[in-house]
């Protein structure tokens, strides 16, 4: 009787454990799918702001880490030079440091002549209906002009002051985000300029 016992007890350890490398490779390949789909989703989102930074690329080369951030508060990710009819006509980065709600991540173009193409805020923890207003694209820092926070850096030179509240407009009732946000991409944008100098091939 006590064998018999003894040999179900085991009998259902084994169909438990069964069980639990079933479920645990059932997961494994269920979370292999789910993140080759997450990846594919955001390379494409980065394709499209990459696009929109600069319209005219034909073509986006992986800089593998060429570009080196000047200032220790600022880390760069990916960088891209990018191409039109095989020639420079700039460089994007993404850029991530420190603002009021956490880490914030943008990314940020350069041209050959040393300007801001564009500035995309990809991830920001900022207060909502206040610092998180940086990445709106319905929130205007100029109404008349429909200008947002992240559309004013739009054509600015890397030498610029970059001073919020002086040649950068701030987000209503959010300074220490408007000055964050700014500082990263003031240290982008000089990096990237600086590249496009010295190792891009641009004069």
């Amino acid at each position: 009787m006590k064998g018999t016992k003894v040999s179900g007890i085991l009998k259902l350890g084994i169909i438990l454990t069964l069980y639990a490398t079933v479920a645990c490779v059932g997961l494994a390949f269920v979370y292999s799918a789910t993140e080759k789909v997450i990846e594919e989703r955001q390379q494409a989102d980065l394709e499209a702001a990459l696009k929109e930074l600069f319209p005219d690329a034909d073509g986006f080369d992986d800089l593998k880490g060429a570009i080196k951030s000047p200032d220790p508060s600022v880390s760069f990710g990916d960088q891209y030079k990018v191409l039109r009819g095989g020639s420079v006509i700039g460089a994007a980065i993404r850029a991530t440091g420190a603002s009021y709600g956490g880490p914030a991540t943008i990314l940020a173009g350069v041209d050959t002549g040393g300007k801001i193409s564009g500035v995309k805020i990809l991830e920001s923890s900022d207060t909502p209906g206040l610092g998180a207003n940086a990445g709106s694209p319905t929130y205007f820092v100029d109404k008349a002009k429909g200008l947002t926070f992240y559309g004013q850096f739009a054509g600015k030179s890397v030498n610029d002051p970059f001073e919020v509240k002086g040649d950068v407009i701030a987000i209503t009732a959010s300074t220490i985000t408007s000055r964050s946000i700014t500082h990263i991409v003031k240290t982008a944008g000089s990096a990237v300029r600086t590249w496009l100098e010295t190792s891009g091939g641009v004069k």
